[in-house]
């Protein structure tokens, strides 16, 4: 028998030579609502804990704001939902300059069908220059439901 170890899929991302930004040093970041067990802290950063999860259900929203103005080349989202089944909304906006007159970046759905169908993952190639804000709202059920809004990553190169 012949045997391969592969890396994740999510490792082999992080491998293709992307320096993700430093969040932690470069930004503060503003949440709706947050788990204790599961903090912002934990989607924020390129390995480690799952990641954040919303403390209520509804519409959620985070925003980081750059201390310096960012050159953003790559966005990178994970998002797993192993539980409930339901279909997500999120947008990602951006400002520029201090501004408070966001940009959509995208705005996307998405269908988690457990045990089936548990992540979804999106990159995104930009160009944006002087990014002070960055803005992500999640919509965690379009039908309404109780269903409590999840991150596993956001990172920015």
């Amino acid at each position: 028998m012949r045997k391969t170890v592969t890396k994740s899929q999510f490792q082999q991302h992080l491998d293709q030579g992307a320096e993700w930004l430093d969040l932690d040093s470069i930004a503060r970041v503003e949440i709706s609502s947050e788990d204790p067990t599961q903090p912002i802290e934990a989607a924020l950063q390129p390995a480690g804990a799952p990641g954040w999860r919303a403390a209520e259900p509804g519409p959620q929203v985070i925003r980081l704001m750059f201390d310096a103005p960012q050159k953003v080349k790559r966005i990178y989202l994970l998002i797993n939902e192993e539980e409930v089944a339901r279909t997500q909304e999120f947008v990602l906006r951006y400002a520029q300059h201090h501004g408070h007159h966001f940009r959509e970046i995208v705005r996307q759905q998405f269908t988690f069908s457990p045990p089936g169908t548990t992540t979804e993952q999106e990159e995104y190639q930009v160009d944006l220059d002087g990014v002070t804000m960055l803005e992500l709202e999640i919509m965690p059920d379009v039908s309404g439901s109780a269903a409590k809004a999840s991150l596993g990553r956001l990172l920015l190169a």
